[in-house]
């Protein structure tokens, strides 16, 4: 590689331009990246979701979940389908192979349903594919003087939407809360009595009041003419004056008013509300969208005074915060390094010359990212952490060459580019190595690629612009400043060269205790135990208020607002939202659940402890005895507990929950599991009509039941110039079984009670539904510790499964149990990691044999690897840090760290060889090298001692974990390189190196005998 730095010298001023726009290149880069928390990722599944009003389970099954499960089961890539059917809703999650085109999955299956006929009363199903770049970037808080009413609502889409909307970046506005006001007709049974009049008869003559058609094509005066018959029911009054027949008008046989649905109510901090969540384009920066934000929420404020807007929520916080930690971080990283080259150098000069190649391969990797299209966000920052003292390694062996050369001779270009030379071989080699580990993430798939990716490429980047930078620009700049420098020479350690010697001529006591203490590292790791990522920081606080579905709506209402207003009045809070029921909003989202089911979200002023605000609503559980209150910490990204689930399938739904059911008994007593729950523990009351043929027909039955007892939409009307819709409200509310069988119906026989028709059956059946791959499973759930997450895994299968000193439970034929969840999901990133990691040792072997030329130096140089399992192993050992895949990433890692110590001794040995014997050649080889070997791995490992003490964040691999493993690794590997390897290249030549001493005393006895 001599031909680059000859070219440096002859093109000086080139080089220093080129430095220049590299480091104006780097600031502009920067400043015009854009900011986002985490590199753009699919969700592993697409989701459907529909809602049908007045639905039970058992109806949304059969009608809207089935069909749908079989109108996507041939989508391309599909994995596996789970559903979730509950009253009014379904869910239906397809799961698809990782390498799917998860957009054109999307595709396929809007073309499947598109030629699905589903019930009148279901809303068309929403796909929802989620991808990291859907992380809101603000919620918005909308409220009004007058409250929420359909005026305020159309105001808000017509009027405030465009203020965020035409923000340069961003990409929707989601509306939240904009469940409008409808027309409520409420029939009174007397009076139709006392008209005699049917239910039947006032709905023939509402249907189809507005309907447009046309009804042909005629010639009138002379012209070709359309005939169409427009109905002009467009307000109350008109609607009310509706002749349902001669004499009698809808307004005389019911009450008609404008209402708000009790089933769906949004309030943000105390009040009726709008939340408007605003979302970006791949490309833009979060920080600057919301500081726009921001400032549209001010002009709004002051441009309407009945209007109030502020914000409730922002993913920038979280991403500023986590940019400004990584930065810290590797300003740290810089520093430290900085300092041991200066303790080690004891020169300013020099030690300027080599830090020099931070900012310049820190400007020339953020150029390249922008050039690549990757964003700045905690993966990229992570990388930049990660790699900062490996930034110095090469310009360390460089220069510390250059300070050998001028022992002898006097600082010329000619030393400088002599003693770059020596070296470039060995930093070239040692660098393809670190950067080649990498590039085996093809082999990894899903969200794991894509979430390595961002972070490889980043160092692969600086890595390899710190290789350019030490051989052009670190050789130029030690030709002009150490010029009439006096360089002070360390002495060779005289210890560790007899220490060395002593180790070469007892190499199996060597090799004995460097296997032994390999061999206990591997009895340590399969012991240690193997956890998820930990825990990162919260960003609000999120609380559920669940109730049994057949608890009254007012009840759920009024306990709901009980829990808010006792938030509310706790200390630090700063902002709330509450949600009860399901809306069209949070379909797109693929958010459904019970419409029993309050949820709220909690934002605390900034230094509050989430802990002691979540112990404090804790306490209320008491207060709702009859419903199920959860509390946690949540993230933006999503919930932060681990789970392993333990699915029970099976065609006897009997089986199945009993199953489950011995499951959660057999699981539930195990250390570090915190909660046991299963998806069929709530149960609900099933009354169900079954019709005499011979007295009825059932599907007119079922019509006018569900007439009397549901709420019925006919269509809208214009109501304060807004579109609103019109319902006839359900006749009956029966609460006993007596009222449900005096419920009228009009039959041949004229109207009679239903029990004259068909008998009623009661029955206990689970409130929600579940399929998988179409089959009903049970699935029972177990939150866990996440640092015992494999040790628990463990005791879990045992229990459950049985193992040699366990029976297990007793499962029947035909049921079928299965244990998933987050242990499997970890086993699956581990066997990713491993497989990437013998990938990556095979490329790097290969990167060697090319440099050496040779089988056996790689092979040496290979050694270093199982002493840096063994530092790494210590260093999670000692922390009590357990196995998380960041830690995995740390040893991957270290396959290219550890060996270029190695490869830097070895090319001085190979280069000895030319002029010494082999035992000669190792010596002089380590106990020169000895020093920059120690001055490469201490920076790196001082420049990553900030990482320790980071804070773990969601998304964010670039944690303690990885830290340990790596400091670790690289403390012992350093340490046992400088033994073990020379041991082993002299061993890989033993014939030759023994034959040579040979040589060395015959001929040192013959000339002492000839003196």
């Amino acid at each position: 590689m001599s031909w680059i730095t000859k070219w440096s010298f002859k093109n000086k001023a080139a080089v220093t331009l080129v430095s220049m726009i590299i480091l104006i290149m780097g600031v502009l880069s920067y400043m015009r990246l854009p900011m986002e928390f985490l590199p753009s990722a699919d969700q592993p599944f697409i989701s459907v979701v529909a809602v049908g009003q007045g639905m039970d389970s058992s109806a949304m099954e059969e009608q809207v979940t089935i069909p749908i499960e079989k109108s996507v089961s041939n989508v391309n890539g599909k994995k596996e389908v789970f559903s979730t059917t509950g009253d009014g809703y379904s869910k239906i999650d397809i799961h698809f192979e990782s390498k799917t085109d998860k957009k054109e999955a999307k595709r396929e299956i809007d073309e499947a349903l598109n030629s699905l006929s589903l019930p009148p009363n279901v809303m068309k199903p929403n796909v929802v594919q989620l991808n990291t770049s859907m992380i809101p970037v603000s919620y918005v808080a909308i409220s009004f003087e007058e409250g929420v009413t359909p005026a305020n609502i159309q105001f808000a889409n017509d009027e405030l939407v465009p203020y965020f909307k035409e923000i340069k970046g961003v990409s929707d506005i989601q509306t939240f809360g904009t469940v409008a006001s409808y027309v409520s007709v409420q029939i009174d049974e007397e009076k139709l009595t006392e008209k005699q009049l049917s239910i039947q008869q006032v709905m023939s003559v509402l249907q189809g009041q507005n309907l447009a058609a046309s009804v042909g094509e005629k010639t009138i005066d002379g012209k070709s003419s359309n005939i169409q018959v427009v109905g002009d029911v467009n307000s109350l009054e008109s609607l009310k004056d509706i002749s349902v027949v001669p004499s009698v008008t809808l307004d005389d046989v019911s009450e008609i008013t404008v209402k708000k649905p009790e089933n769906n109510y949004t309030r943000v901090n105390g009040q009726d509300g709008l939340l408007f969540v605003v979302t970006k384009d791949s490309q833009s920066n979060v920080v600057t969208i919301n500081e726009e934000v921001e400032k549209a929420s001010e002009v709004i404020n002051k441009e309407y005074k009945d209007v109030e807007t502020n914000i409730f929520l922002s993913s920038a916080e979280m991403v500023e915060s986590s940019v400004q930690s990584m930065i810290k971080e590797v300003l740290l990283g810089a520093l430290f390094a900085t300092i041991v080259i200066m303790l080690f150098l004891r020169n300013i000069r020099s030690t300027f010359i080599t830090i020099v190649s931070i900012p310049l391969s820190l400007g020339f990797t953020l150029f390249l990212l922008a050039q690549s299209g990757v964003t700045l966000n905690i993966l990229t920052l992570g990388g930049v952490a990660v790699a900062v003292g490996r930034l110095v390694d090469d310009s360390i062996v460089v220069i510390e060459n250059i300070f050998r050369k001028t022992e002898t001779e006097k600082l010329s270009v000619k030393l400088v580019v002599e003693a770059t030379k020596e070296v470039g071989t060995a930093i070239t080699s040692s660098t393809l190595t670190t950067v080649a580990v990498f590039l085996p993430m093809g082999l990894l798939e899903g969200g794991l690629q894509e979430f390595l990716l961002p972070f490889a490429l980043t160092i692969t980047y600086s890595l390899l612009a710190s290789l350019l930078v030490a051989l052009t620009v670190v050789p130029l700049m030690s030709a002009g400043l150490l010029k009439n420098t006096k360089l002070k020479e360390p002495k060779p350690s005289r210890k560790y060269q007899g220490f060395l010697t002593w180790s070469l001529n007892h190499k199996w006591v060597v090799l004995l205790t460097a296997f032994l203490l390999f061999a206990g590292s591997i009895a340590a790791y399969v012991v240690l135990p193997k956890g998820s990522v930990q825990k990162p920081k919260s960003d609000y606080v999120y609380a559920s208020l669940s109730y049994p579905n057949n608890t009254p709506i007012e009840k759920v209402k009024k306990e709901s607002l009980e829990l808010e207003k006792f938030m509310m009045m706790q200390e630090n809070v700063d902002s709330t939202y509450l949600q009860l029921g399901n809306t069209e909003d949070s379909m797109k989202y693929g958010d459904v659940s019970s419409p029993t089911e309050t949820t709220l979200m909690v934002t605390l002023a900034e230094g509050a402890k989430e802990e002691d605000f979540i112990a404090k609503v804790e306490t209320q559980k008491k207060e709702y005895s009859d419903a199920t209150l959860e509390v946690s910490e949540q993230s933006l990204m999503g919930g932060q507990q681990t789970a392993i689930t333990i699915d029970v399938l099976g065609d006897d739904l009997e089986q199945i929950e009993k199953v489950a059911s011995d499951v959660k008994t057999e699981i539930v007593g195990i250390k570090g599991i915190e909660k046991v729950s299963t998806n069929h523990e709530e149960k609900k009351t099933v009354y169900s009509l079954v019709v005499d043929p011979s007295k009825a027909n059932a599907e007119q039955v079922a019509q006018q039941t569900a007439v009397m007892l549901n709420s019925t939409p006919i269509g809208s009307i214009k109501v304060e110039e807004q579109q609103t819709s019109v319902v006839i409200e359900p006749l009956m509310s029966p609460e006993t079984e007596k009222e449900i069988n005096e419920v009228l119906i009009q039959t041949e026989a004229g109207i009679v009670p239903i029990s004259s028709v068909a008998n009623l059956e009661m029955e206990e059946k689970a409130t929600n539904i579940f399929h998988k791959e179409g089959v009903q499973y049970a699935r029972v759930t177990a939150i866990v510790d996440p640092a015992k997450l494999s040790e628990i895994s463990t005791k879990i299968n045992a229990n459950v499964l049985g193992d040699k000193e366990t029976e297990g439970i007793d499962v029947p034929e035909g049921v079928q149990v299965l244990v998933g969840g987050a242990s499997v999901d970890q086993e699956d990133e581990f066997t990713d990691l491993f497989m990437t990691m013998l990938a990556s040792i095979g490329i790097v072997f290969l990167i060697m044999i090319i440099t050496f030329k040779t089988v056996r130096a790689p092979i040496a140089i290979l050694f270093s690897l199982p002493l840096a399992a063994i530092g790494a192993i210590l260093g999670l050992l000692i922390s009590g840090i357990s196995v998380d895949i960041t830690a995995l990433l740390g040893a991957l890692m270290l396959i290219g760290i550890v060996v270029t110590n190695a490869i830097v001794l070895l090319d001085r040995v190979r280069q000895n060889e030319q002029t010494m014997i082999i035992r000669d050649a190792i010596v002089e080889a380590a106990t020169t090298r000895m020093r920059p070997i120690l001055m490469t791995a201490i920076a790196t490992i001082c420049a990553m001692l900030p990482l320790l003490f980071k804070e773990a964040e969601t998304g964010n691999l670039v944690s303690a974990s990885l830290a340990i493993v790596v400091i670790g690794g690289l403390s012992v590997a350093t340490l046992l390189t400088l033994v073990v390897i020379p041991v082993v290249y002299e061993l890989l030549h033993f014939k030759k190196a023994k034959k040579q001493r040979a040589e060395v005393e015959n001929n040192t006895q013959e000339i002492s005998e000839s003196i």
